[in-house]
């Protein structure tokens, strides 16, 4: 049985779990910005710049996201700046206006300080997109530190990504809690033996939340509090 929603509240408020990972984008951000910039504002600058309908766009770029899934290429927007021929850092510069911290997630971060916990990111967002968010939202004065999947060589879907960052960090896979919005990602870690797992349904604001048997769920971090 993996540990309830109830367990881990627990566990946070001991030394149970020492080590806090925080996926970034859907879990402690909000996703909306990067679902707006992936499905329709680069599609747009696509269209424009090939000539073709939006529809078209959009249907050629979802098909070559797909086909980089789970990759580092995914993420990387020096890659996807030369794929697509467009200045990628630019345009979502262009949009960091729309980038938002979830609720509570600022308390919860605060808490976890409070009690002394390590507090990472662990994200597979690209180094200078989390230094863009990072100083758009000032969560860095939270975080014990931020890790990339760049930087571990492997995105998180990966095993050897968990491997290296345990060397990393030195955490022990019993005392580790890992909260994420995605259900592959999740997966991954508990596969690799992380005790503590969380599934954030709500990535998006502006879409409905996901659902989850596997994992404890959670809207809000106010349910972690």
């Amino acid at each position: 049985m993996h540990p309830t929603v109830h367990d881990i509240k627990e566990a946070l408020k001991s030394n149970a779990i020492t080590h806090v990972l925080l996926d970034m984008d859907g879990t402690l951000l909000d996703k909306y910005f990067d679902d707006y910039f992936w499905e329709h504002l680069v599609p747009e600058k696509y269209a424009d710049k090939h000539k073709i309908t939006f529809g078209k766009a959009k249907e050629e770029l979802l098909r070559k996201y797909k086909s980089h899934e789970e990759t580092l290429n995914w993420t990387d927007i020096d890659f996807w700046s030369r794929e697509l021929g467009l200045e990628i850092m630019a345009l979502k510069e262009q949009i960091r206006h729309l980038i938002e911290i979830h609720p509570h997630v600022e308390e919860f971060l605060g808490l976890m300080r409070s009690r002394r916990k390590k507090v990472y990111i662990a994200t597979n967002a690209h180094d200078r997109v989390l230094a863009m968010k990072m100083k758009k939202t000032e969560l860095g004065k939270y975080l014990t530190g931020t890790i990339t999947s760049a930087e571990m060589g492997y995105p998180k879907e990966h095993q050897e990504f968990w491997h290296r960052l345990e060397k990393k960090l030195g955490f022990s896979r019993d005392s580790a809690l890992f909260v994420d919005d995605t259900l592959a990602v999740l997966r991954s870690a508990r596969k690799y033996g992380i005790k503590y797992l969380v599934y954030k349904a709500k990535g998006n604001s502006k879409v409905p939340p996901g659902k989850s048997d596997e994992f404890a769920t959670v809207m809000d971090f106010n349910e972690l509090m």
